[in-house]
């Protein structure tokens, strides 16, 4: 079965923003050994770049073929596709085995996940002591000024019976998610860390966020176009000219922690 992903990775790509990359030296900075780190969901390999900076190699997987299809390449990375009908044993072994991770990633993905069976899975393969799972998202409302803000979050509304189940995790920016590790100092289960980052943004470039989403594929599969007219065009007055290259900023929630010693 394709991945929500599969038919947009392109789009995807070219969309959403890179992560800064003192978030890898911190991360990195809390695990003893920097062999081997997974990330989780890895899409086109954005947040696998940084973390590659700091650990000898990263496994990078995803279930959407399309995405690593358009993975970025680096000697230390290895993109393996995961699909959804692997037990937790054959994925266990197919990114190293029992206590063989050093980091976790999960960047914008977790909601995607079978939760419980990923947890499962991360308790085996951490490296133990020491090995480190970070998760982290952000807001699918990106702060631009009020007006602007508040027809995305118009937006939000008209594209709800379109998001997957556990986008809920998203909207709640991680105050819900479950997260039964102990903290490192970087949020913890219903406290995130409230983080941000800021990207230099043409109107264009941001109706190609929301075309990405999956919301809009699943939206455009049915028949629905979510961005009709006079939606673009009340986005497009909110912005100002359509020329006009903004700074915007992304909230951004993260949590990380280690296995009970």
């Amino acid at each position: 079965m394709a991945g929500p992903y599969d038919k947009q990775a392109k789009l995807y790509l070219e969309a959403r923003p890179q992560y800064p990359s003192d978030w890898y030296s911190t991360l990195s900075a809390l695990t003893p050994c920097r062999a081997t780190a997974w990330d989780v969901g890895t899409g086109n390999g954005q947040a696998a770049l940084g973390v590659a900076e700091h650990y000898d190699q990263v496994i990078a997987t995803d279930i959407s073929k399309g995405q690593l299809e358009l993975g970025i390449p680096h000697p230390r990375i290895r993109y393996l596709h995961t699909p959804a009908s692997l037990s937790e044993n054959e994925l266990v072994d197919l990114v190293g085995g029992e206590g063989s991770i050093d980091l976790v990633v999960v960047a914008t993905a977790i909601h995607w996940f079978d939760i419980p069976m990923f947890y499962g899975v991360v308790r085996r393969v951490l490296r133990k002591p020491g090995g480190v799972i970070a998760v982290w998202g952000y807001s699918d409302v990106i702060g631009v000024n009020p007006e602007f803000d508040a027809l995305q979050i118009r937006y939000r509304e008209s594209a709800m019976p379109f998001w997957s189940a556990g986008v809920e995790y998203i909207f709640e920016e991680y105050r819900n998610l479950p997260f039964p590790f102990r903290s490192v100092g970087l949020g913890e289960e219903g406290n995130p860390k409230r983080l941000s980052l800021t990207r230099e943004l043409s109107f264009g470039s941001f109706l190609d966020v929301l075309r990405s989403s999956s919301a809009a594929g699943s939206a455009r599969e049915k028949g629905v176009d979510l961005l009709p007219e006079e939606v673009v065009g009340g986005l497009e007055a909110a912005w100002g000219r359509p020329d006009l290259v903004r700074t915007v900023r992304y909230n951004v929630f993260m949590i990380a922690g280690k296995l009970e010693e």
